[in-house]
Parts: structure tokens; C-alpha cells; sequence
């Protein structure tokens, strides 16, 4: 449960160029397309630690804004994962948050079990306490 209104959390994920301060994983984001979170548009991003980060993009898959975001996020050669963000309004001021997140192509997703589910529980929420704190500082709408 995040402590702001959907249209807040949205105005972050539409936000491409924050995704590395809030998405676990993402070291550097290069460069996103102007149309993001448009359904085709790209972010280009870097994800892992240095030196063994990967360069890969995410491309959106669906959008309806201020509900509903899946992307496809690349992590070639290790794979890629579709990752489904949904925000529901829950009372005045208050939204509930589901990110759901499945390997999709590549070797990651040979490998699951698990070890690696509790270790992607955890990332996401993690993902998800860094997406709150910087909806909340945003400003709300006037």
C-alpha cells in the first residue's frame, strides 16, 4: 500500500528517466524514448553491477494510464522478463500496488525455483518500498 494516489505513482513509472533510482537491479538509464510509457516505447538502461552490467532495453507492452503498466524487460544474454505494475485506488489517498514479475525468454527461465522466487520477492519489494518513497515526495496534482 503506497500513501498516494494512483495519478502520483503513475506520474513515477511514466517517468522513465527514474527508473534506476527506484528499480532494483538498474545501475544507469541511457536514454528513453519520448513517446514512453507509450505501448512500443523504449528505455535503455544498464542493469547489474560493474563490470559485469548488461546494456539492454524494456519496451512497453500495454499501458492504461493510471492503472496499468507491463513491460518487457531485456537482460540478454540472461533473458528477459515481462513485469506487470497495477495500482488500485484503495480509499482517499491510498493505492494499492501489485508489480508481478515472470521470466519470460532466456536461461532465467530454466533456472527458477525456489531460492531464486525469494530472492525476486525480495528485489521487488524493495522495488516497490523505493517506488513509494519517491511517489510520495511527489507533488500531488493542483
Amino acid at each position: 500500500m503506497i500513501e498516494a494516489p494512483p495519478e502520483q505513482i503513475w506520474a513515477v513509472l511514466a517517468d522513465g528517466w527514474t527508473y534506476s533510482d527506484w528499480v532494483v537491479g538498474t545501475a544507469h538509464v541511457r536514454n528513453v524514448d519520448d513517446a514512453w510509457p507509450r505501448v512500443g516505447s523504449q528505455l535503455h538502461h544498464r542493469a547489474g553491477p560493474w563490470p559485469l552490467s548488461l546494456q539492454d532495453s524494456s519496451t512497453v507492452l500495454g499501458c492504461e494510464p493510471p492503472h496499468k503498466l507491463i513491460v518487457r524487460a531485456g537482460l540478454w544474454p540472461a533473458g528477459e522478463a515481462i513485469v506487470v505494475f497495477t495500482l488500485e485506488q484503495v480509499g482517499e489517498g491510498r493505492t494499492r500496488v501489485r508489480l508481478g514479475e515472470d521470466f519470460a525468454a532466456g536461461p532465467l527461465r530454466w533456472v527458477r525455483n525456489k531460492v531464486n522466487d525469494l530472492v525476486l520477492h525480495q528485489r521487488n519489494k524493495e522495488t516497490l518500498a523505493r517506488l513509494s518513497d519517491i511517489a510520495r515526495r511527489q507533488k500531488g496534482p493542483e
